[in-house]
């Protein structure tokens, strides 16, 4: 999808750098796809934290199921 955004050309430059690409379209869209696989990581670790996840069966009992 192509859209119009309006960044300032220093960081456009800073940001291609820092995404090893030659070109500023790659460049927006790695980071794009970085932040939004970062933000829902994130998320999943609040979950965790918060224990919205119920697992049947405890650590111990994960382990023995791998031997």
């Amino acid at each position: 999808m192509r859209i119009s955004v309006d960044i300032p050309e220093e960081i456009l430059t800073e940001l291609t750098k820092m995404m090893g690409e030659t070109k500023m379209s790659p460049a927006v869209s790695k980071a794009v796809i970085e932040f939004v696989k970062r933000q829902k990581a994130k998320e999943f670790g609040r979950l965790m934290r918060e224990g919205a996840f119920d697992f049947p069966m405890t650590n111990d009992e994960l382990e023995k199921l791998g031997t």
